[in-house]
C-alpha cells in the first residue's frame, strides 16, 4: 500500500506542479531567441518538479501509512498480550528487531482467512508489523517466524528512501523528455514559430502521463527486487529453510480467500497484477532464488 500510495500521489503531484508552474509562468524553457529550448533551464525546471513530487508523495505515503493500515484492515495492536500466541508474537518480533538493529515495531493481528502479513511505517524505528489470523492458523510457528523476519527485513532495509531518490531521478527525465516532445510537436506539427502554443502544454502533459506510467514499471521492478532482498533478510533472521517453507506454504494456500483488492499491495504473497506492474514477484521465483543460494 505504501508503494502504490507513493506512486499514485507522485504522478498526481507531478501533474499539479506542472500545471501550476505553467499558470504562473515559472518555466523559462526557451532560449533568448524565443524559439529554441534552453536545455539547462529545462533540466533545472524538470529537477525541481521531479524531486518535489517525489518527496511530497513520500511524506504523504509514509506518515499516513500506519493509520491507513490499521483502519482499512482492522488491525488490533497488541499492547498487553492476552494469550500465549500474542506473547510469542511480541517476543519473536522483539528478538528479530534487535538482530536487525531497528526500534521495536508495533505488532498487530487482523482478522482475515488469507495467510498474510505486512509492515509499514514512516521510519525504521516507528513501524507496524501485522499478521492475519489466517497466517497464524495455517502456518507452523517456524513458518510464521520466517514471515515476521521477512517483514522486519523490509523495515530494516529502509527502501523507501532509495525509492524516493530513484523516483526523483525518473520524474526529472519524465518532465524533461515530455517538454522536448511537446516542443517538437508544437514546432513541427502546429508550426508555432516562437513561444509556445496551447499544443505544447497539452502534448507535454499527455506525454508526461504516458512516460510516468513507463517510469512506474521501473519502480515496480525495484519493488520486486525489494521482495527478493527481504526474503534474504528473512532467511538470515529466521533460517533459510524456514523462509523457503513459509513461501512454499503461501504458494499452497493461494486458493484461500484473498485480501480486498485495495489492500493486496500490503501482502507478502500478492502477485495478481500483470508482470510489469506487479509489486511482488511470483512466489515460485522467490522460492527458486532462495533455494539456489
Amino acid at each position: 500500500m505504501r508503494i502504490l500510495l507513493f506512486l499514485a500521489t507522485n504522478i498526481a503531484i507531478m501533474m499539479i506542479l506542472s500545471i501550476t508552474f505553467s499558470l504562473f509562468g515559472i518555466e523559462g524553457l526557451l532560449a533568448e531567441n524565443g524559439v529554441d529550448l534552453n536545455f539547462q533551464s529545462l533540466l533545472i525546471y524538470a529537477t525541481v518538479i521531479g524531486f518535489s513530487g517525489s518527496f511530497i508523495s513520500l511524506f504523504i505515503s509514509l506518515f499516513i501509512s500506519k493509520f491507513m493500515a490499521k483502519r482499512s484492515m482492522g488491525v488490533e495492536v497488541i499492547v498487553t498480550p492476552s494469550n500465549q500466541t500474542e506473547r510469542w508474537l511480541l517476543k519473536t518480533v522483539q528478538e528479530q528487531a534487535l538482530k536487525a538493529n531497528i526500534g521495536m515495531p508495533e505488532v498487530g493481528i487482523f482478522n482475515h482467512p488469507s495467510p498474510n502479513a505486512f509492515a509499514t511505517g514512516w521510519s525504521r524505528n516507528n513501524a507496524l508489523v501485522a499478521v492475519s489470523t489466517g497466517l497464524l492458523s495455517h502456518m507452523s510457528q517456524n513458518e510464521v517466524k520466517a514471515v515476521l523476519a521477512h517483514e522486519i527485513s523490509h523495515v530494516a532495509n529502509g527502501d523507501m528512501v532509495t525509492m524516493t531518490l530513484l523516483q526523483g531521478v525518473l520524474n526529472t527525465f519524465v518532465v524533461f523528455l515530455s517538454r522536448i516532445i511537446g516542443h517538437v510537436v508544437d514546432r513541427n506539427v502546429f508550426n508555432v514559430k516562437s513561444g509556445h502554443g496551447p499544443a505544447f502544454w497539452i502534448v507535454s502533459l499527455v506525454s508526461q502521463l504516458v512516460l510516468g506510467l513507463l517510469a512506474t514499471m521501473i519502480m515496480m521492478w525495484f519493488s520486486r527486487y525489494r521482495e527478493f532482498r527481504a526474503d534474504e533478510g528473512g532467511a538470515s533472521l529466521a533460517g533459510r529453510q524456514n523462509m523457503i517453507a513459509a513461501l512454499s506454504k503461501l504458494e499452497q494456500l493461494q486458493n484461500l480467500p484473498q485480501l480486498p483488492t485495495e489492500m493486496s499491495a500490503f501482502a507478502i504473497s500478492s502477485s495478481k497484477m500483470s508482470a510489469l506492474f506487479s509489486s511482488h514477484p511470483p512466489l515460485a521465483k522467490r522460492i527458486a532464488s532462495l533455494s539456489t543460494k
